[in-house]
């Protein structure tokens, strides 16, 4: 919708022959922001050939789980000179991989990657809110052409060459914010989740440092600012699961009634491999994992959290 805005045209492909003739003639996403039109410049399609034919930007909004098979039946039909750019927000379980890692096993170094994060609730980009998120790659002209091209009205871009610690922020937060939910859930104050999302930021910098970011990264908009947005606000998908646990929901009910994936879910799972396999403390995430994978009670896990033994306080 944005780039649409801005005077781009834009080919959006779904799998849902619903979505497409819903934004094609209607001009609404019959499932998602059903409430908002979207402009002109979108046209939807089911056909990948078609969407990704002579694009010059081709931007990945699946779920961090899809992103291996999207990228594979994209990789043939992209256009020399397209920069593939990742919204998605996870971690490959079974690999342990990045978004970007997998692109470049999957498409190769022919195309340049920008991964574009940062504290943004759809709706409210899309509603004009004034918003600030980041384009990172390691391919200055490639982020700088997205910053441009993005950049409209509300919504303002900043470029950074820190892939890894813009991805690992923006993943790993998640996995915060179901754990901000649960504290929430459980009836707890504005005190309880403020000292989850500082402990919860050391977790992310403890392991993003380990695979190479920048401490400036993790307090910018791809991490200290996600983190924030993603743990507090009311649109938080992942915040709502832990919400919801906290009040005694099972995982298997709280999905059934999602409409859109809460990444988190998923993402701690492989957060707990990364971080067992590098041999990091991540106590936040082994919680998370335990009540939603183990049976553990929610507070349970917030009670283990707190009595922890007392140290010094420090992000590494």
């Amino acid at each position: 919708m944005i780039a649409a805005r801005a005077g781009h045209n834009v080919r959006l492909w779904s799998r849902s022959a619903e979505v497409v003739s819903s934004i094609n003639e209607q001009r609404v996403n019959s499932r998602y922001l059903n409430t908002i039109s979207i402009p002109a410049g979108v046209v939807a399609t089911g056909d990948l050939r078609d969407a990704l034919h002579e694009a010059t930007t081709v931007l990945l909004a699946t779920p961090s789980h899809a992103a291996r098979e999207t990228l594979t039946a994209m990789s043939p039909l992209l256009d020399d000179a397209a920069i593939v750019v990742s919204v998605a927000k996870g971690i490959e379980i079974e690999s342990g991989k990045r978004i970007s890692e997998i692109a470049k096993e999957v498409t190769g170094t022919a195309h340049a990657f920008v991964t574009l994060s940062g504290p943004s609730f759809a709706k409210e980009v899309a509603e004009g809110h004034p918003t600030a998120i980041v384009a990172a790659s390691k391919d200055n002209a490639a982020a700088r052409t997205v910053q441009s091209d993005f950049s409209f009205e509300n919504l303002r871009i900043y470029t950074n060459a820190d892939v890894v610690g813009t991805e690992v922020g923006g993943s790993v937060k998640n996995v915060m914010a179901i754990a901000a939910g649960m504290t929430a859930g459980l009836g707890y104050g504005s005190n309880s989740v403020a000292a989850l999302i500082t402990r919860g930021l050391a977790e992310i910098t403890r392991l993003a440092r380990r695979e190479g970011a920048q401490m400036e990264t993790l307090m910018g908009l791809a991490g200290l600012g996600d983190l924030v947005l993603t743990c507090t606000g009311n649109l938080s998908r992942n915040r709502f699961v832990g919400e919801e646990l906290g009040k005694g929901r099972t995982l298997d009910d709280i999905v059934a009634g999602l409409t859109e994936v809460a990444e988190g879910i998923k993402t701690a799972r492989a957060v707990k491999k990364l971080a067992d396999r590098a041999g990091l403390e991540m106590p936040i995430t082994n919680e998370v994992n335990a009540v939603l994978y183990d049976g553990k009670s929610v507070r349970e896990a917030v009670v283990e959290l707190m009595s922890r033994p007392l140290r010094e306080e420090s992000p590494r």
